[in-house]
């Protein structure tokens, strides 16, 4: 029976490289199942009927929770969150202060995308200023909260960001806010309200997970195929070698 001859810096490679493959298909999966169970949590609260803003406060798990506003917009402390694409196109997304006038409570509301097409003008928006009735539903980022990219105290607004930090700007502006981002739902303030829930689907993941996978069964693959090649090549050689001695 052959022995098996790998070598020496193919198994530390091996070593190596193995355990990590694997353990990044199996991170791919795990992903995966969070965004499915995001996405079914997405689809049960958006189906809901919308809470009074009153309970918004003090619901322990406000995300994708739709809601009942009923206040003004203050259009002198807009937000653009840059670089958001629509069908292709670029453009931003606008975030307005919105006073509640049940609580009091300011809130982060994204009234939706608009096109950008040219750099050189600033994005064209309108803003309401009478008060309005609203629905919006609380948007809170899957992994990681959002940052500001931005200084609140300049007096130069609207602001382009690529992040927002709702409860930082609220504690520069020395208002009482809301810690998430509302989005709006399309009604009398809105512009292009088609949110997308999540940047990556849970089909890509598992996806990225059977790449992971194959790749490490192509890594053990080569790496059996080498150890049988280099114990069949020493075995031949030592035959050789008799051969000559006799």
């Amino acid at each position: 029976m052959k022995r098996f001859r790998p070598g020496v810096v193919p198994t530390l490679v091996v070593a190596i490289l193995l355990p990590l493959l694997v353990s990044l298909g199996f991170w791919q999966l795990s992903r995966g199942a969070e965004k499915s169970a995001l996405l079914h949590t997405y689809t049960e609260r958006r189906a809901a009927e919308p809470m009074a803003s009153t309970a918004l406060q003090h619901t322990e798990d406000p995300a994708f929770r739709r809601v009942h506003l009923h206040g003004q917009f203050d259009p002198a402390h807009s937000l653009l969150l840059d670089n958001r694409q629509r069908d292709g196109k670029v453009g931003v997304e606008l975030l307005q202060p919105f006073q509640d006038q049940a609580t009091g409570l300011w809130l982060l509301v994204n009234r939706g995308w608009l096109p950008w097409p040219d750099r050189r003008t600033p994005p064209h928006f309108t803003t309401p200023t009478e008060a309005l009735n609203l629905t919006a539903w609380v948007y809170v980022s899957p992994g990681a909260t959002f940052q500001l990219h931005a200084d609140p105290s300049t007096t130069t607004w609207p602001q382009l960001v690529t992040a927002v930090d709702p409860a930082k700007l609220w504690t520069t502006l020395d208002r009482e806010g809301f810690a998430y981002e509302l989005r709006e739902e399309t009604g009398p303030a809105s512009y292009q309200a088609d949110w997308p829930v999540v940047a990556m689907g849970p089909e890509k993941h598992i996806a990225y997970a059977v790449q992971w996978f194959a790749m490490s069964i192509a890594l053990l693959g080569l790496f059996i195929y080498l150890g049988w090649h280099n114990a069949k090549e020493k075995h031949h050689g030592s035959g050789h070698e008799s051969t000559q001695h006799v």
